[in-house]
């Protein structure tokens, strides 16, 4: 064997393994970059989760609350406390709110922020610092489950998730109100 072909077969030897060891280099890589981003989407849907939980801990709440407020419900609960667990329940919110801030785009922070402000005019009436109709009232809930479907659609937009789900028969399903109340005759 003579000096070129010993040469020749050395730098196909370099070659196959810098290609392999560059192959492999490229797969970790591309492993790891798959890794972290599986891992901010559990942490994305972790926080949409329970951002849309606190805020429907948020209604329920004011739903209680302004219930017993408006002499549409009898509890053996006070006013005050119906008023403080809401108060409880805003602050959930308010922080399940920040950290869906630190992992979500901008589409799914508008979309949240609608949804604050439909939770707060809910929260309000139920505190009686905004007065208004029962009918009113019930507009409110049908605007807030309307911000939350659109929030879900955008969440699900952001993770990448096929599929969805349209139209005012969703939000009509997340009504949690309590009948119209008609007077007794003594009223």
């Amino acid at each position: 064997m003579d000096t070129i072909t010993q040469l020749v077969t050395i730098a196909a030897v370099v070659l196959g393994g810098l290609t392999t060891y560059m192959t492999n280099q490229l797969m970790e890589r591309s492993k790891r970059k798959d890794s972290l981003r599986v891992r901010w989407d559990e942490k994305k849907l972790d926080a949409y989760v329970e951002y849309v939980g606190s805020v429907r801990s948020c209604i329920y709440a004011a739903v209680l609350a302004y219930e017993v407020t408006h002499d549409l419900r009898a509890m053996p609960r006070t006013e005050h406390e119906l008023l403080m667990d809401l108060t409880e329940a805003e602050g959930r919110r308010a922080l399940a709110f920040e950290r869906l801030m630190m992992l979500a785009g901008d589409p799914v922070i508008d979309a949240a922020h609608a949804v604050n402000s439909a939770t707060l005019a809910i929260d309000w009436r139920a505190r009686r610092l905004v007065e208004g109709p029962l009918e009113e009232w019930r507009a409110l809930h049908t605007e807030i489950f309307r911000a939350i479907n659109v929030f879900h659609e955008v969440a699900r937009a952001d993770l990448g998730v096929t599929g969805g789900f349209v139209g005012d028969r969703h939000t009509s399903r997340g009504l949690i109100l309590p009948e119209t109340r008609t007077p007794s005759p003594g009223e």
